[in-house]
């Protein structure tokens, strides 16, 4: 598998914003295998449906959630703080700054788990966080 080329990377001394590319990506990943395999097919279809998984405001909502649930370990709360905390150097066009920051969080939490090989416990929180989002659509 192409993530066992992740032990030649030392996460825990990663750019936190270099993990949340990492982490933007996989969950991007996840959430279009997720609407695939509920029958979505159509392009703008499974664009809006992804919207409301990745989008900053979602990832935001997701990470709150996540804290509220009190779900993370020690060690995934410090990812999260660096995350949140790295200075990009640009100013979000979507949103504001603190949604964004959290947004860059969560990123970099799945970007860290994913480059630790820790593809267990990061399936484990997208297993959780999508079926929390089915709760939601079906509220």
């Amino acid at each position: 598998m192409l993530y066992e080329t992740n032990e030649h990377i030392d996460a825990k001394q990663m750019n936190p914003l270099a993990l949340a590319y990492m982490g933007d990506a996989v969950y991007e990943t996840y959430v279009r295998q997720l609407l695939l395999t509920k029958g979505r097919v159509k392009p703008n279809q499974l664009h809006r449906a992804a919207t409301s998984y990745v989008s900053a405001k979602s990832q935001a909502a997701i990470l709150k959630w996540l804290f509220e649930e009190e779900l993370l370990s020690e060690e995934e709360v410090l990812v999260v703080k660096r995350g949140r905390n790295a200075k990009s150097g640009t100013t979000p066009k979507n949103t504001d700054v603190q949604t964004y920051k959290h947004s860059t969080a969560f990123e970099a939490l799945l970007g860290f788990l994913f480059l630790q090989n820790r593809i267990e416990r990061l399936e484990e929180l997208i297993t959780l966080i999508f079926e929390q989002k089915g709760k939601e659509e079906r509220a």
